[in-house]
């Protein structure tokens, strides 16, 4: 087993020490750090900005002094400023950037409020959208005065109704339960996707870039290629669980330290305040499964190839088989329980991501998910005693790689020897 770890050890160490890992990992962190502060970055620019101020002609001479009351509830930081002059010259103000925009308020045919904004683009939805809520709720008033409704009249037609949502299946998890593992398990199925497409493509450039310095040749002929696979896959592992913590610790880190600010919104909507320890506990396993199907994946395409260039080409069907299981797994994140998800959920390829969003969002029974990990390990291991046998004929194999028929040369090749 010595040569299996001198491989692993190499694997790892080599690539933790490479300059690509390294400003990879600063990379990522900072976006950690800014993500996690984003509140208190956004108001550090923010505090020194000057309010919007809207110029606002009012052609009823009725509607301004209604419009202003409604625009303190709805953004009390907005200027409004009543203007006097002609539309022409309000358009040369905002022109000048006196004026963020300039609103013309106007009865209609039935003498209840219209208005246009006018402003330098149309790029801008939040304050075109919040004047226009305050215009609708000035009409709501009067369209309620004409027809001499009262308050509690008004209040009731608004009122919601009240609609529940009952499930009849046993343990089923309720709306709120549901809403809080939506969040959960949409960002732990982009850091499954996103690891498994990363590590596993490095596995392959790893094994191509030794196989162009013919370095494999005496590797082959010491260590069998068993050893040699997975002790490649294992390090790039291990170097991918290094990454994920020190990522993972800093962006502890910062949440622990902004918490206050963190409340609520965001945060809130993703669930964040009462992760299942079930959840975390699948999410890990899926995860360490999905990567060593994909890695012996990669490792078997890696060794077809003899040149660097010709590695994405190769990997170009594993990358697609990765993505279609992310997209699928976005679509059942609103209908996990159909039957399209559930057959899919069982296909090797697609399990580690669609049968962690099912386990993450419905309540299944514990045979499913245990049938998902079984069918997983079964495949690893048939994979990897595949992988092996075209690992041992690929690495001997040079020129470019055409196609997938080189399997066929690299098996030929291993029973050759």
């Amino acid at each position: 087993m010595s040569s299996f770890w001198t491989i692993l050890v190499h694997t790892y160490v080599s690539k933790l020490k490479t300059k690509s890992f390294i400003l990879t990992t600063i990379i990522t962190a900072l976006i950690f750090i800014a993500l996690t502060n984003m509140t208190n970055i956004i108001g550090y620019f923010s505090k020194d900005e000057a309010a919007d101020k809207i110029a606002v002609i009012d052609e009823t001479e009725q509607i301004f002094p209604l419009f202003v009351t409604q625009m303190k509830s709805i953004n009390p930081d907005l200027q409004i400023e009543k203007y006097s002059k002609t539309v022409a010259e309000a358009e040369n103000e905002v022109a000048a950037e006196k004026y963020e925009g300039v609103l013309i308020l106007d009865f209609d045919q039935n003498h209840l409020p219209q208005a246009t904004y006018k402003s330098l683009n149309v790029a801008d939805f939040v304050l075109p959208g919040a004047l226009e809520s305050g215009v609708q709720q000035i009409k709501v008033q009067l369209a309620a005065s004409q027809l001499q409704l009262t308050p509690d009249q008004l209040a009731k037609i608004y009122e919601p109704p009240v609609f529940e949502r009952v499930a009849l299946k046993k343990n089923a998890k309720t709306q709120e339960e549901l809403s809080e593992a939506r969040g959960l398990v949409y960002v732990l199925l982009f850091l499954i996707y996103f690891a498994v497409v990363m590590y596993a493509n490095m596995i392959a450039m790893e094994v191509a870039t030794e196989k162009s310095s013919r370095v494999m040749e005496i590797l082959i002929s010491s260590v069998s290629p068993i050893k040699q696979m997975f002790g490649k896959i294992i390090g790039i592992g291990l170097l991918s669980l290094t990454q994920l913590v020190l990522l993972l610790g800093v962006g502890y880190y910062f949440v622990k330290r902004n918490l206050k600010s963190m409340e609520g919104g965001f945060f809130e909507f993703l669930g964040f305040q009462n992760i299942p320890l079930s959840t975390i506990i699948y999410a890990v396993i899926f995860f360490i499964l999905g990567y060593f199907l994909y890695a012996t994946l990669a490792a078997l395409l890696g060794s077809l190839v003899s040149r660097i260039e010709d590695v994405q080409s190769m990997i170009t069907p594993m990358t697609f088989a990765v993505v279609a299981g992310f997209m699928i797994a976005m679509f059942g994140l609103s209908q996990p329980d159909t039957t399209f998800i559930t057959v899919t959920s069982y296909i090797p390829f697609f399990t580690p991501m669609l049968m962690f969003m099912r386990v993450g969002m419905l309540n299944l029974p514990v045979w499913e998910p245990i049938a998902g990990i079984l069918i997983l390990i079964v495949s690893i291991i048939l994979l990897a005693a595949f992988g092996a046998r075209v690992y041992k004929g690929g690495v001997l194999m040079y020129g470019k790689s055409n196609s997938f028929k080189d399997i066929k040369k690299a098996l030929q090749l291993t029973k050759d020897e």
